[in-house]
């Protein structure tokens, strides 16, 4: 029995060994930001623009409840994916319960392969509780002091607890023993951040400053900063600290929407204050151009106070426009800009989606979602600068 425990620890070990390569000398992104106080907020916000746009035409009591059902699908997703506050402000925990679950793959092995009768006398041995795994790597690392794989792993679970104040020890000395990686250092600096009550200090800008030194797109330290800065109402350098990091950030991942909201509302945030928008944000946020006509053949089918609405949505996607803007048949033709500044819900925007289809509708009745007629074109990549062509030309199917 002893020989089996002793073959399960030098898996844990291996598996420790191996699993650390990544965590502390990849590039991998992992977007940390406190999200949790900003989703509440904007959740309550979106019902509020939903109410407005069904008021005003825009939204059927259909798509109102279904923007509100989404609203709180997403609202609930960040908050269930966030693995309790702790884990949310560090990451995700995979490495850790990886290793941690090796020992038990090789004892599945071994009952198949091995001395079945002798391991089924450990069946009704519970699973050790987050108490006890703590417990196990307080004991390796008094062990093996100098390991900066079990100190990582310690802080981790330091985290997972709420423990900030005694993870940033563990990342401390993780950090020092591993050479000072900008990954490690984000993460110290994070955990003291939570430990401070959330008041930035001079030891964390020395922190985030030296990580991204080493690495200008260390995630955890631009998430951190922006978030300092959001808190401490320097609202543009918040937004140059989230765009940088967004700028990394594959566009499925499903953390870029929520940075994306939190640049959205500081971008408010300024232009409520009279306050110029950074120019890395001008540049990055995505211009639909759009000439729209009306064919020849519907000029005396129209009225000139008809409403016009032109609009983006996704070609992939919530039925539901990203983007729109309203004109008469007195406008046309016209040329129009859709952008994420004409977003209807801020979780659902031009940026996020790789394509999106271009709709022109007249409505007599000012209604958005039903009309007379209609021009469509073919679904485009959501980055593109060239001016697109809409003709208004067919009869409206949607009624």
């Amino acid at each position: 029995m002893i020989e089996f425990w002793l073959a399960a620890g030098l898996l844990l070990l291996v598996a420790l060994a191996f699993l650390l390569i990544p965590v502390l000398r990849g590039r991998k992104a992992q977007a940390e930001e406190d999200r949790t106080a900003l989703n509440v907020a904007l959740y309550q916000e979106r019902l509020a623009e939903l109410q407005g746009q069904q008021a005003a035409g825009v939204l059927t009591a259909e798509q109102l409840q279904a923007g509100q059902a989404e609203a709180a699908r997403e609202l609930l997703a960040d908050t269930e994916g966030s693995e309790g506050a702790g884990a949310a402000r560090l990451g995700k925990a995979l490495p850790l319960i990886a290793a941690l679950l090796v020992p038990f793959a090789g004892l599945g092995l071994y009952m198949h392969w091995g001395a079945s009768q002798q391991l089924a006398e450990l069946g009704d041995q519970r699973q050790p509780s987050i108490g006890e795994m703590t417990a196990k790597l307080e004991r390796a690392v008094e062990a093996d002091p100098k390991s900066a794989e079990s100190w990582y792993f310690l802080g981790r679970i330091y985290m997972a607890q709420e423990r900030a104040g005694d993870a940033a020890s563990a990342y401390e000395r993780a950090a020092v023993l591993a050479g000072r990686p900008p990954e490690l250092l984000g993460q110290w600096a994070q955990a003291l951040y939570f430990a401070g009550n959330k008041q930035w200090s001079a030891q964390l800008q020395a922190l985030t400053d030296e990580a991204l030194k080493a690495d200008p797109q260390e995630a955890t330290s631009l998430g951190l900063l922006g978030i300092a800065a959001f808190e401490g109402e320097r609202f543009a350098e918040a937004i140059t600290y989230w765009q940088r990091l967004v700028d990394q950030m594959p566009a499925q991942d499903p953390a870029r929407a929520s940075i994306q909201v939190g640049i959205e509302r500081a971008r408010e945030n300024l232009q409520a204050a009279g306050q110029p928008v950074p120019e890395a944000v001008t540049k990055a946020m995505p211009v639909l151009k759009v000439r729209v006509e009306l064919a020849p053949a519907l000029q005396g089918k129209v009225q000139p106070g008809d409403s016009v609405f032109v609009f983006a949505r996704a070609a992939s996607g919530p039925p539901m426009p990203l983007a729109v803007k309203r004109m008469t048949v007195a406008d046309l033709p016209v040329e129009v800009e859709l952008s994420d500044s004409d977003a209807m819900m801020a979780q659902l925007k031009i940026s996020s989606f790789p394509e999106v289809q271009l709709v022109a509708r007249v409505s007599r009745a000012g209604n958005a979602t039903a009309g007379e007629w209609i021009g469509r074109g073919q679904p485009i990549p959501s980055s593109t600068q060239e001016r697109q062509q809409l003709i208004i030309d067919s009869a409206d199917q949607a009624k």
